[in-house]
């Protein structure tokens, strides 16, 4: 499965403001395109709402080479419940911790070297504060599972991620599509897994034509796809093809088209000016003051 590659994980946000500091300003990622979208995503991109919504894709640099985010914001949702399902993000930064004590962002030392800070909305980054390596600095993801043993088949025997490492006294396995890739840990929890209403998506390329051989195998194992191949388009740019699954856990999980995605996906020089001009002209926050009122929660 060397063709498969790790892309990003989806972040609902409630604040962009606060969200981009803590990018931009703590992690010291750039923006690297900025789409505004009309209704919701065919594949629920944006999660369980028809509005209008934005995405942010933002990293330490080329989404063909590097593990990012994508930010989702929902316009007039303010906030989300977070649940147990999301584990944390791990990075190597030495000018992320410099930058986080510099702006007075809350950082508590949780091993040597090793530092956790929390994003707006709950979501926890873990900071390596070793010097940022000149490839992708952002090491894994962890997920929460209920039986590391069945997901690790899961991810492994069906997805074709291979297993890296098993630590039975932490209780996770990581998995990957490359040594050079951004992991995925699972983390047996011992109970059952809560997605909350933040709940994100974890995102995978591959050749066009392995999406129907994912599906397929999906049916034939009977598992969840939770949207069939589909195509979606995004205006002025690539469109792309898209098959979404849940794990035995429910975490949402994309493969989309590499061909088409890197296309996509090539820099939007004009993406930090996009973000920066959608905060300014986004007045929900001042209409919901002016009438008292408070946006709504997922």
């Amino acid at each position: 499965m060397a063709l498969r590659r790790a892309l990003h994980f989806v972040f609902k946000v409630g604040d962009r403001g606060k969200t981009a500091t803590f990018y931009r300003d703590v992690l010291g990622m750039k923006i690297l395109r900025h789409e505004e979208f009309k209704e919701g995503c065919k594949a629920t991109c944006n999660g369980p709402y028809d509005g209008r919504w934005s995405k942010t894709m933002i990293g330490f640099g080329a989404e063909e080479d590097h593990f990012v985010a994508e930010l989702t914001y929902n316009y007039g949702v303010g906030e989300y419940r977070l649940g147990n399902d999301f584990l944390g993000l791990t990075l190597q930064s030495s000018q992320a911790v410099s930058n986080a004590k510099r702006l007075g962002w809350p950082l508590s030392e949780v091993g040597e070297d090793l530092y956790l800070a929390e994003a707006p909305g709950g979501y926890h980054f873990y900071l390596v504060d070793k010097e940022q390596p000149p490839n992708d600095p952002v090491q894994k993801v962890c997920l929460a599972v209920s039986d590391l043993e069945r997901s690790t088949h899961y991810w492994s025997s069906l997805l074709g991620m291979q297993v890296m490492e098993r630590n039975e006294e932490k209780k996770t396995v990581l998995l990957g599509f490359g040594d050079s890739q951004c992991k995925l840990e699972l983390n047996d929890i011992g109970g059952k897994v809560d997605h909350g209403t933040a709940f994100g998506r974890i995102a995978f390329s591959c050749p066009r034509k392995q999406l129907t051989d994912i599906e397929a195998l999906m049916k034939k194992e009977n598992q969840k796809i939770l949207t069939p191949l589909v195509s979606l388009d995004t205006p002025g740019k690539a469109t792309v093809e898209v098959v979404i699954l849940a794990d035995l856990d429910d975490h949402e999980i994309c493969f989309v088209g590499d061909e088409a995605f890197r296309q996509l996906s090539i820099i939007d020089p004009n993406g930090n000016a996009l973000l920066d001009k959608a905060m300014a002209e986004d007045k929900s926050n001042e209409w919901f003051a002016k009438h008292n009122k408070q946006k709504a929660s997922a």
